[in-house]
């Protein structure tokens, strides 16, 4: 094409899961992408109220493509259904030629839904949902359900991230909103060319080299269940525990471990996204025990670090990256007999780790930002027609 295909993307705030594939879009000569942020509070020092403590993110999260800062009608540095409210975003959408928004339960995408189709700019919708990813009454889920049913015809086609989240889309969309698959993926090659534990790492944390390490690295608060986790490794403490990150779970965590003696448990608080890469490959498992969790891309980072997981079946990625057995276990949600169970599975045989690890890093590889490229093509060549995939 001579001419670029101009497309806007509205999100509420720089993202650190993000950045890297739009980095990677913006690479593409024929897509001539403009991010709309709603905030920048990300970009400096905040507190996370999942990690209970100040976080600021050592990757870049705005180099390498365009973006634009929306000016606030109201911001408070948190994300919320009213939180961030841009003004403007009709102006800013004039131009372009296809709007991608992440998510819809908010005023700003709200906001940017209307407002391309009264430009006559197609919308792709992308969101994390799906059908159990939490506890609604009856009466929530009717009203969703008409909400969703309003929203339809403005909406031209959806991005799945995985399989479960296409079912959501099918549920509320049925077939009259096509779908193209765009995986919740990570920069792999990042995880997989820092994946190496120096030595110095296992000595700081005291670590005995004949004991096999777990890993969780999550915010510690209730819905990602840690304590499921530590109460199967107290089960049999022969292993390692290592648990990184805050949160408001930390001091129940850390008093459990003491009143059971557990010796074996290695608290390291936060930890960035340039150091977990190290934590992965000093681990011989990854665990997520949540419940409602719509995704779960630690989850992916540890597949491209070569590390085998054990994720609950209310982990959304789940469907998509773990066969039991192969990648690592799936196990119910909340069953803590059943996440024994799987640890038991992983340490049965000392090669079996490894070998799992194996089979993680080369299931990841086919989960990419190119598949991404592939299916964001695809919808803009539907919608378009401009394009061609």
């Amino acid at each position: 094409m001579s001419t670029p295909l101009r497309l806007a993307y509205l999100v509420s705030h720089p993202i650190q899961y993000q950045a890297p594939l739009l980095r990677r879009i913006a690479q593409e000569p024929d897509i001539d992408l403009t991010v709309f942020f709603g905030s920048d509070f990300s970009l400096r020092a905040y507190k996370d109220h999942g990690f209970g403590v100040e976080v600021a993110w050592d990757a870049p999260l705005t180099e390498g493509y365009k973006h634009v800062f929306l000016k606030p009608l109201r911001d408070n540095g948190t994300v919320s259904p009213t939180s961030p409210i841009s003004r403007g975003i009709l102006r800013a959408l004039t131009g372009f030629d296809a709007l991608w928004v992440h998510g819809y339960a908010s005023i700003n995408s709200l906001q940017a839904i209307l407002a391309a189709n009264a430009l006559g700019i197609p919308v792709l919708l992308r969101a994390e949902s799906w059908l159990n990813d939490r506890d609604r009454s009856p009466l929530k889920l009717a009203l969703k359900r008409l909400a969703l049913r309003a929203l339809r015809p403005a909406i031209d086609v959806t991005l799945p991230i995985g399989t479960l989240n296409a079912a959501y889309w099918r549920h509320y969309f049925g077939d009259r909103v096509p779908q193209f698959p765009m995986p919740y993926a990570v920069d792999n090659d990042y995880f997989a060319n820092r994946a190496a534990a120096p030595s110095e790492l296992r000595t700081a944390l005291d670590l005995d080299a004949a004991r096999p390490v777990i890993l969780f690295a999550s915010k510690l608060q209730p819905r990602k269940r840690c304590m499921d986790l530590l109460e199967a490794y107290s089960l049999n403490p022969s292993s390692h525990l290592i648990i990184a990150g805050d949160g408001e779970d930390r001091p129940r965590l850390e008093a459990f471990a003491r009143e059971h003696a557990l010796t074996g448990v290695r608290f390291v608080g936060f930890q960035n996204q340039s150091v977990l890469p190290r934590y992965f490959a000093l681990a011989d498992v990854f665990v997520l025990p949540s419940r409602h969790e719509p995704w779960g891309l630690i989850v992916n980072e540890a597949m491209a670090a070569g590390c085998p997981c054990i994720v609950s079946d209310e982990a959304g990625c789940h469907a998509d990256l773990i066969t039991p057995g192969v990648e690592g276990y799936v196990f119910p949600a909340g069953n803590i007999p059943a996440l024994f169970a799987a640890l038991s599975g992983i340490f049965a045989d000392p090669n079996t780790a490894a070998e799992m690890g194996r089979a993680a890093a080369d299931r990841i590889r086919s989960w990419s930002f190119e598949q991404d490229i592939a299916g964001l093509r695809a919808a803009l060549a539907h919608t378009t027609r401009k394009l061609r995939a």
